[in-house]
């Protein structure tokens, strides 16, 4: 319920001094009796009229109060609303490479990798996303698909040494690309992660980026690793050796890809800085909520007026005819 006029409550606040002078004249008008004994007095029986006193005082302040409500002009309100949701297209081109194994993200890169974009994943419940891994090969560890449960379980079994070690960007995007070229959503993005420079596949890294940019999809590019020198595991037959490598890597490459699809570069060197990356990819992919809203309004006043006019005539019925003769 809602009021077309809700100042008009403003004066239910006149009615605190009235109710406080009534009080007060009740306390002045309070007589005494002197009696020897009160005994028999506490054995007579009070009149019912007697609990009928301030009866008319409480109708007439219901009465003032619920006509100040009709004067606001109570309204019903029926509410309707209407939403279509718009998800976005989302491939995601995980690098799983030996140097995705260097510890200078905890546990190591593609570890802390697969922990955020999962996150990421749980986060845009109304989006198809999908997963493509690649090294010196590309394969689709899952196509597009809103059951998340799925992608999340098949995210966590994505491991070094699934497909030859090297790193083919270009391949890796051309095939996230082409896993999403014939959708119809409008909105299509690859988030392509890496920490190496391109050294095998048959299809270059702006190739594969024009190819992006002709079917509307926008690609925002990670480069993974801190700056300096990191370890990375190596088995051995003498058990786990670690050796020590230079971190950086094609940069250049990767802003071309982004600037090129009309996404954005970032650079990832902690744990944290890849997760501030996925939240601003988030903020910058929000899926489209269209809401139409109806409202409907029918005046109400009529009830409140007819009960506060009953309130008046209870009011005179009791006050003249009830107890009349105490008021007398």
């Amino acid at each position: 319920m809602v009021f077309a006029s809700p100042t008009y409550l403003f004066l239910l606040l006149l009615l605190i001094p009235v109710i406080g002078w009534y009080i007060w004249e009740l306390h002045d008008e309070d007589a005494s009796l002197q009696v020897s004994s009160a005994t028999s007095l506490a054995r007579k029986k009070k009149s019912t009229r007697i609990y009928l006193l301030h009866l008319p005082f409480i109708l007439r302040v219901a009465a003032i109060i619920l006509l100040t409500i009709a004067l606001a002009r109570p309204q019903l309100s029926n509410r309707w609303s209407k939403e279509s949701t718009e998800g976005i297209d989302i491939m995601m081109a995980l690098d799983i490479s030996g140097t995705m194994m260097a510890e200078d993200l905890k546990p190591n890169r593609l570890e802390a990798a697969k922990t955020v974009a999962t996150d990421f994943v749980l986060a845009r419940p109304n989006d198809q996303i999908g997963l493509v891994v690649f090294a010196g090969e590309s394969f689709t560890q899952c196509p597009l698909t809103t059951d998340h449960a799925v992608l999340v379980n098949l995210f966590r079994s994505v491991k070094f040494g699934m497909v030859e070690d090297g790193t083919a960007i270009g391949l890796g995007l051309a095939n996230a690309v082409n896993r999403m070229k014939d959708s119809e959503t409008k909105s299509k993005v690859v988030i392509l992660l890496t920490d190496g420079s391109n050294n095998r596949g048959d299809i270059d890294p702006q190739t594969a980026a024009e190819i992006a940019k002709t079917f509307g999809i926008r690609v925002y590019s990670i480069g993974v690793g801190s700056h300096g020198e990191a370890r990375v595991p190596v088995q051995t037959p003498l058990g786990t050796q670690y050796m020590t490598m230079n971190s950086e890597f094609d940069e250049e490459t990767l802003r071309n890809i982004a600037a090129t699809t009309g996404g954005e570069y970032f650079r990832a060197t902690d744990n944290n800085s890849l997760k501030s990356i996925y939240n601003q990819i988030d903020q910058l992919e929000k899926t489209k909520l269209r809401v139409r809203e109806f409202s409907k309004r029918s005046e109400n006043f009529a009830p409140w007026l007819i009960a506060a006019l009953l309130c008046l005539i209870t009011e005179i019925l009791v006050r003249y005819f009830v107890l009349k003769t105490i008021t007398n």
